[in-house]
């Protein structure tokens, strides 16, 4: 069962002028600690920021809600199985949405596809919900890998804590 299907596309070129004016505060304010190791490791540094700011975008259209209601940047993070393969890890009021539009019994999966071609880059999310019972029958980075730190008894680390 599809619960949410969001898109995104962004100009990288945007994201580098974004990334030279305001350098660590912008980093800091969207993305993880994580994905700020990877991408600021990277020489394409512009390109893979806007991946993921793509993706971002469009699992919080997935989740139906935008960056409001409780969804913060840091809360949607990208993270690479490993074998490559990219996934989304939600924490905050990002994975208490979902657990909220995840019916009774099954478990929601996320599947994520990150592309750039100069000057854009492009994100597919696409977050659907399985019995949990059928979970034994899929591939174990399939099974294992989404929503690793659906919490949302606790706020995560990109949640609102009355400080910027």
């Amino acid at each position: 069962m599809i619960l949410g299907i969001g898109s995104d596309l962004v100009d990288i070129r945007r994201v580098a002028r974004t990334l030279e004016r305001f350098g660590e505060r912008f980093t800091r304010r969207c993305f993880t600690e994580i994905e700020r190791a990877r991408c600021d490791a990277r020489f394409a540094r512009a390109e893979g920021y806007a991946r993921r700011y793509a993706a971002k975008e469009a699992c919080a259209k997935a989740l139906g809600t935008g960056f409001s209601r409780g969804v913060f940047w840091r809360d949607i993070g990208v993270v690479n199985l490993p074998g490559g393969q990219p996934t989304l890890v939600l924490t905050g009021g990002a994975a208490a949405r979902l657990a909220a539009i995840t019916p009774p019994g099954m478990r929601a999966l996320i599947s994520v596809s990150l592309t750039d071609e100069p000057p854009l880059a492009q994100a597919i999310v696409v977050i659907t919900a399985v019995p949990e019972e059928s979970l034994a029958n899929l591939s174990p980075p399939a099974a294992s890998a989404n929503v690793a730190t659906l919490r949302a008894d606790r706020p995560g680390p990109g949640a609102r804590t009355g400080r910027s």
